[in-house]
């Protein structure tokens, strides 16, 4: 800020300046613009999307004026007990109605000023179906696929997700074909058609489906500028000290800056310093490293929920890269199949394994203050040749010879041997599991009863979708890392998306929305899209009320 003050100009001006290209980012642009504000997007990469592109892409409402095209019947009512019931006491209701009031009016919006038209997952049930509140579908919104030609010489700037960038099925598709319990059963040809026609689903679909909305409104997205410091005036946030290619620039926003430039997961130094997990392998792009959150930190703003993640398993290919780092799977089904469990060092099960990602997650971080240690680091996800003559293993289709970095044994006791875990402990699990598995019922973790469980099974497997047995040789082990989307803690917001203080008031010209944000969901994950939902009702708001504003 000093230089700033030395330099006394600014190299470009407007009237809201967004950081971050994510769903957060592209939503708060695009309201701004809608109410009458001059607008400038900022993008840290070469590429446009941030963490929603390589998501995927379904975006969570309640409410949504969807939801009759599949027979599903919603209310305020219902939103509100569900979401707060997740939240664990870790967000104020306002924030918490604030969301569940707009996201359906946000949806309507974005249909209205963008090719997005959205359909209601019938099928998709929330990850907790079962509590007040709960549904067992309908929240969950589908974008549909996109084709990245409409967007021109832009579409080589469009980011593709490393796991699921060359497919192009909807999710409704996904569900219905079976893409998790019968891969071999796709429609392969037609995949490769869509793909070579230039056709893109998922994250990618949404976030390209915003992008042809703002170059439509002649709104071109500022790649590789990386903003570094808030520029504060007589108290009020008036712009962005930026890098790009070796330059420093300095940004006017007359109205507001609003921060989504997403979480800080690869940032090992704060991941360290304020989550309660441990977190070494994120999923998303790796340029996610708190730039946001440590800009608003040096400004005063409170934080909130600084200790929650959205929290996935990972699973990891040795060698496979992404931006230059090491690939970091998530894994939303292999755990929930048959013929699969997860184990500490034991040998001993922890958790339903076909629990939601976000859930499951906080297992691994339990803590055993004797031993002074988390038992359940590291775990194994373990599972038979059964397995893989059915199911895929990421890369690894059904029938296809079991890849050199898959560890294998004959026999349980050889294969706990190379792993460290402990052989007893490990036999007598197997054992009472493959018990279970017969009788179709999980006394110990309840898997396979939930809605949420099921749909991640095989429903073709009886008697229970998410149970089968370990007996067919060799059997296999892979580590099971911790992982997550996004952090999901930052500034706190009032109703309006304004960043607070510490006092409660808000700091003036300055706003965020997406990860970079404390979540309004909390502890919580309520179900499929939750994420992108949050970023872009937030972005939503955070654009309008900034347009809104007299400015400097």
């Amino acid at each position: 800020m000093d230089w700033f003050k030395k330099k006394k100009r600014w190299d470009l001006e407007t009237d809201v300046l967004a950081l971050g290209t994510g769903a957060a980012g592209m939503t708060a642009a695009l309201a701004a613009h809608g109410a009458g504000a001059s607008v400038i997007l900022l993008e840290k990469s070469r590429l446009v999307g941030g963490t929603t592109a390589v998501s995927g892409g379904v975006v969570w409402v309640p409410n949504n004026h969807h939801l009759a095209e599949v027979g599903v019947e919603d209310s305020r009512a219902e939103a509100l007990a569900y979401v707060k019931r997740l939240t664990d006491g870790r967000t104020d209701d306002a924030l918490v109605e604030r969301f569940v009031d707009t996201a359906p009016a946000m949806v309507e919006w974005v249909e209205a000023e963008t090719p997005l038209r959205f359909k209601a997952l019938a099928r998709y049930p929330d990850y907790h179906p079962e509590f007040p509140g709960g549904k067992a579908g309908g929240r969950s919104l589908d974008p549909g696929l996109f084709d990245a030609n409409d967007l021109g010489p832009w579409k080589k700037s469009l980011r593709r997700s490393p796991v699921f960038g060359m497919t192009a099925m909807t999710v409704a598709e996904a569900t219905d074909w079976g893409v998790f319990s019968k891969p071999l059963k796709l429609p392969f040809k037609l995949l490769g058609e869509r793909y070579g026609k230039g056709l893109v689903c998922y994250g990618g679909a949404l976030a390209g489906q915003l992008l042809k909305a703002l170059l439509d409104r002649k709104i071109e997205p500022r790649l590789e500028h990386v903003a570094r410091e808030l520029v504060v005036e007589e108290g009020r946030v008036t712009g962005v000290r930026v890098e790009h290619q070796g330059q420093e620039l300095f940004v006017r926003a007359r109205r507001g800056v609003i921060l989504a430039s997403g979480g800080f997961e690869w940032n090992r130094a704060l991941a360290a310093q304020f989550l309660g997990g441990v977190l070494t392998h994120p999923n998303s792009p790796p340029g996610n490293e708190g730039d946001g959150l440590k800009m608003a930190m040096a400004v005063g703003a409170d934080l909130a929920n600084m200790s929650e993640a959205w929290w996935c398993p990972s699973l990891v290919i040795p060698g496979e890269e992404y931006d230059g780092k090491q690939l970091h799977r998530g894994d939303f089904a292999t755990r929930s199949l048959p013929h699969t469990i997860i184990v500490n060092r034991k040998g001993r099960r922890f958790v339903n394994e076909a629990q939601n990602y976000n859930d499951l997650m906080k297992a691994f971080f339990a803590f055993e203050p004797n031993a002074y240690e988390r038992p359940n680091l590291p775990a194994w996800l373990i599972f038979d040749h059964a397995y893989l003559e059915k199911y895929a293993l990421m890369t690894v289709m059904p029938g296809q010879p079991a890849p050199e970095w898959l560890t294998r044994a004959d026999t349980l006791d050889e294969l706990a041997r190379i792993v460290g875990i402990d052989a007893r402990g490990l036999g007598q699990t197997v054992d009472r599991f493959n018990g279970l598995a017969v009788e179709g019922v999980d006394p110990d973790f309840a898997r396979g009863e939930s809605l949420y469980d099921r749909f991640y099974g095989d429903p073709d497997h009886l008697p229970n979708a998410n149970l089968g047995t370990l007996t067919k040789k060799p059997f296999y082990a892979l580590e099971v890392h911790p992982g997550a989307i996004g952090t999901k803690g930052g500034a706190r917001v009032n109703v309006d998306a304004q960043v607070l203080r510490v006092d409660g008031a808000p700091i003036p010209g300055l706003y965020a929305a997406g990860n970079v944000m404390a979540g309004v969901t909390g502890a919580g994950y309520p179900g499929a899209g939750s994420t992108i939902a949050a970023a872009m009702t937030f972005g939503y708001l955070a654009g309008r009320h900034a347009a809104a504003t007299s400015g400097t």
